[in-house]
């Protein structure tokens, strides 16, 4: 964490625009929390609303947190390296995830008919990140630079045009290798049949690594507009509480609220006659991966692609090292074995997940997320709805293998600084 800030930090220390602290900070984040209340009101009156009823409500204080989130995490980086503040809002949109699989993996411990539903959640959760999530944050940073450009506005310099992509910074290579190294370890996953508590204190150990090397990463001056500008421009201590508290309290919202949301969906699911398997892989992902989507959307919206692409980068970090390590820990504490069993089906869906997180690995290894590789990512996502058969999964599984592989071969010369990336000594700049 930095020190005293420099002469160029004051210029987001001061109360913007001659000084509306209610208009530009107290009055949206009263809103926000207005918002966030009803939900955890609902939630701690003990009443089960109807399954619509409980979608909205706790749909709205999940985003309400997510965009409170989005807030502090931009007005972190005036005190802390942009990567560490990426990796705590990532770590931070996750929880509904964590919170939802845990439950099923601890569960399985002692009621083996759940562990297929752990696996469940973590397949789908990635799927869905990967194909839904990344596909549309560049739809959005596309309509933003038309509209930008549209209105003679600054484009966003991590934009390039002809033909359309979003520029990554060389920290996101941190992340990058981070990917390759687990993708290479979790191989021994479909080999084995499960998911073994030591291979999961291994990827714990990655991820623990992975914040480690975001906090010594490079620190740069933050460029702040709106509530994040007003929360910056506070003194140094009210500034640093003010980012603490909307941290922990928008952890709690998620955390309290996305139980009951994915419930909600489940119910809703149930009513219209779909399959629980597909539930749990499906729509409660939705209310997991709800509070990552909606950051990365709110920083794409304003100019900021490269970030929210970043922002999903770290989230699909978390989830293939901390996320899958944890799941064998806790089952073996709910009282199952040194390993999480996976059955043909969840064998399937791991190959699955496992090759569409090298494809997208492989298809930024030139720090470009282009508009095609964004169609191929979404096609071939779209497609196992269309072709739900084990063949299927297969065939779309050796697509996602091929194209990846024919990527590496061509960006060969990227693939060894990509691994050593999160090994190199960072450089570290002052602020200012």
């Amino acid at each position: 964490m930095s020190t005293a800030p420099t002469t160029s930090q004051s210029s987001h220390r001061t109360s913007p625009r001659g000084g509306r602290p209610f208009r530009r900070l107290v009055l949206p984040l009263g809103v926000v929390a207005l918002v966030a209340a009803q939900g955890v009101a609902l939630r701690l009156s003990g009443v089960e609303p109807e399954p619509l009823v409980g979608i909205l409500m706790f749909g709205l204080a999940i985003v309400a947190a997510a965009f409170a989130l989005a807030w502090a995490g931009e007005a972190a980086e005036v005190d802390i390296s942009g990567g560490l503040a990426v990796g705590l809002l990532a770590i931070i949109a996750i929880l509904p995830e964590y919170a939802i699989d845990l439950y099923f993996a601890f569960s399985a411990g002692s009621d083996p008919s759940q562990a297929p539903y752990a696996a469940a959640n973590m397949t789908g959760s990635n799927r869905l990140l990967l194909g839904f999530g990344w596909p549309f944050i560049l739809l959005v940073a596309f309509l933003v630079f038309r509209a930008s450009r549209a209105r003679r506005r600054p484009l966003d310099p991590g934009i390039e045009r002809r033909p359309f992509a979003v520029r990554l910074p060389e920290d996101n290579r941190v992340e990058l290798g981070l990917l390759l190294i687990a993708s290479l370890l979790t191989l021994l996953i479909p080999l084995t049949g499960g998911i073994h508590v030591m291979l999961g204190v291994v990827l714990l150990a990655l991820f623990a690594y992975y914040l480690w090397r975001a906090a010594r990463g490079e620190s740069k001056e933050p460029e702040l507009v709106g509530v994040p500008q007003a929360i910056g421009a506070l003194p140094t201590v009210a500034r640093r509480v003010t980012v603490i508290v909307i941290f922990a309290l928008s952890a709690v919202v998620i955390l309290l609220l996305a139980e009951p949301f994915a419930h909600s969906l489940i119910a809703g699911g149930r009513a219209a006659g779909i399959d629980d398997f597909l539930l749990v892989q499906w729509l409660a992902p939705l209310a997991s991966e709800a509070p990552e989507f909606v950051i990365a959307i709110v920083f794409a919206a304003r100019g900021r692609a490269a970030m929210a692409v970043g922002i999903l980068l770290a989230s699909k970090v978390n989830q293939w090292t901390a996320l899958v390590g944890t799941l064998p820990i806790a089952h073996a504490l709910g009282g199952g074995g040194w390993m999480l069993p996976l059955d043909g089906r969840q064998t399937e869906e791991f190959v699955l997940t496992a090759a569409q997180t090298l494809l997208g690995v492989s298809m930024l290894l030139g720090l470009r997320f282009s508009g095609r590789w964004a169609v191929a990512l979404f096609v071939l996502f779209a497609a196992t709805f269309v072709f739900s058969s084990t063949e299927a999964r297969w065939l779309v599984s050796g697509v996602y293998a091929v194209l990846a592989v024919v990527l590496l071969l061509a960006r060969r010369r990227a693939v060894v600084p990509t691994i050593g990336a999160p090994f190199r000594r960072p450089v570290t700049h002052g602020r200012g």
